[in-house]
């Protein structure tokens, strides 16, 4: 293996390679492979070796080497890269090169962060960029300036960056990192991704197809991570800092951005993005896409007509949200409808609309609007129907006095896994409303006002699917909720290309509220005579 070695010199940084067949010397004389010309630092002061597939550092000086915060005077020290050593006031990063696999320009060879930050800071000393807030940036105009410099930084470099095609990557990666947001970019842009997630800076990883793989991108550092999150969250009037060290945010095109940063993210800044459709799915896509078959698709359709009180239960990334976008193209155009999020997501096709979003606190505290908040306020703008994105809290209560009290028709999102779990996790939530209910007083409240409740699931190769629509029908003798199945997803076993196979089908019972459907001319499963 060839290590690469990083000097950090007056004007940028050398580069130097360190081949397997023989030791790489660092010192005063003038035969080292790294002449470092200072009194302090001997003549043959320290040698980097590789054996065993292992790379060994051997200091052979009195005043010793400093390998990752720690001094070796004399001795051996095993190297995990990337290592930085201190000799003298010299800065040396010895790392292996790494491949980067990039749709835009095939595989190349990925150019050191220290080397990226030199690029950057002579970037900011040409354009004053830092002097620029987030908000104040106009990409479009600065961009052509922006690559100018960089071309012309890069072609200064070439000692550094002999490749054409790696200064030309480069250019572009960092002319998003100035102006947009980094690596993030081009995977924005990409229609096969589902979601972007940064676990830390150095790995970025995404979704396509329900099945996630790691990119290959990376930031120059945490610090152009971070700076990202700002050029998120600062024209939303978030704000993300030790203070508050998290954030849940939306890019202007509704894709929605949650940020984590240090302390609570020990790796470094974390992003995680669920894009948005650019395009509105329709039921029609969803059975294309054998997500639910035809005849539930219409069972479901009919039930938002006729002002069923729906929940849709499952997973996260199991496609909650966007399955209840699709049911809200049911709805008739001349109802009054609020949506309710903790980030907008939903993107209804009626015109008449309000659509509301929770506020954080402000720096003194105050400020905060919450979903509950909204909901109660919702409740006096005479809405025809509420659409909460997610119930996590004690707002489920008041979803379903809502949903009892001449809102017919409501639809919300809680994660679980099943509809039994459904429903206890929404009795949970009512009793965190703080009003101190009887639990037999909570499931009466949810028995009368939930009709449906969908579960959707992500399977195994990534397909998301309505494995369960099942009616609640009132409480058993038991006292518990009572929960019967209209049609599930029943998996026959998996192909030999890992995909999931098995079959959509009712279960033999009508709904209790069919004779409703029929009477409003609705026929959802062919049991007119």
């Amino acid at each position: 293996m060839t290590v690469q070695i990083a000097l950090e010199v007056t004007g940028g940084v050398q580069l130097y390679s360190c081949s397997p067949e023989q030791p790489f010397w660092i010192g005063r004389d003038g035969a080292c492979d790294v002449v470092l010309d200072a009194g302090h630092i001997s003549r043959r002061h320290a040698c980097i070796e590789q054996a065993a597939g292992e790379v060994l550092l051997r200091d052979t000086s009195f005043n010793g080497t400093e390998v990752d915060g720690r001094v070796i005077v004399q001795g051996s020290e095993v190297l995990k890269l990337p290592a930085q050593l201190v000799i003298g006031r010299h800065r040396l990063i010895v790392r292996s090169p790494r491949v980067t696999a990039s749709p835009a320009a095939g595989n190349l060879t990925e150019v050191p962060a220290e080397v990226r930050r030199h690029i950057q800071r002579r970037l900011l000393d040409h354009l004053d960029l830092a002097r620029f807030s987030p908000t104040r940036v106009d990409a479009v105009e600065m961009r052509p300036k922006v690559i100018t410099a960089l071309e012309s930084i890069c072609d200064s470099m070439r000692q550094v960056l002999p490749d054409e095609s790696v200064r030309a990557r480069l250019v572009e990666e960092l002319t998003d990192e100035a102006l947009e947001l980094g690596p993030l970019t081009a995977l924005l842009r990409d229609p096969t991704v589902s979601e972007i997630m940064v676990v830390d800076p150095e790995t970025i990883y995404v979704e396509r197809n329900g099945l996630i793989e790691e990119t290959g991108q990376r930031f120059t550092d945490d610090e152009a991570a971070r700076a990202v999150i700002e050029r998120i969250v600062t024209p939303i009037g978030r704000r993300i800092d030790e203070s508050c060290p998290l954030v849940d945010a939306r890019l202007p095109d509704g894709s929605r951005v949650n940020a984590i940063i240090p302390p609570l993210a020990t790796r470094g800044a974390c992003i995680t993005i669920r894009k948005r459709f650019a395009s509105r799915l329709q039921l029609s896509d969803l059975v294309e896409r054998e997500s639910l078959s035809s005849e539930m698709a219409r069972f479901l359709a009919d039930s938002v007509r006729a002002r069923r009180n729906i929940v849709i239960a499952g997973g996260t990334g199991s496609g909650k949200t966007t399955l209840l976008n699709v049911l809200s193209g049911a709805i008739p155009s001349h109802e009054r409808i609020v949506t309710i999020e903790d980030a907008v997501e939903l993107q209804l096709q009626q015109k008449h609309v309000v659509s509301l979003e929770a506020k954080i606190a402000n720096l003194e505290g105050r400020g905060a609007f919450t979903i509950r908040d909204l909901l109660k306020n919702a409740l006096r703008m005479r809405p025809d129907r509420i659409l909460v994105g997610e119930c996590r809290g004690g707002e489920a209560l008041d979803m379903l006095q809502a949903m009892n009290t001449g809102h017919e028709g409501s639809m919300t999102t809680t994660h679980a896994n099943s509809p039994r779990e459904a429903i206890a996790r929404l009795e949970t939530l009512c009793l965190m409303a703080g009003l101190d209910l009887p639990l037999h007083v909570v499931r009466h409240q949810l028995a009368t006002s939930v009709h449906l409740l969908v579960q959707q699931a992500r399977l195994l190769d990534g397909t998301r699917k309505v494995t369960c629509i099942a009616e609640i029908i009132g409480i058993d003798p038991d006292g518990h909720v009572e929960v019967r199945e209209i049609f599930r997803f029943d998996q026959t076993d998996v192909d030999a290309a890992g995909r999931v196979r098995g079959m959509f089908s009712p279960t033999g019972f009508l709904p209790t509220f069919t004779d409703d459907l029929m009477r409003q001319g609705l026929d959802p499963l062919g049991v007119a005579p």
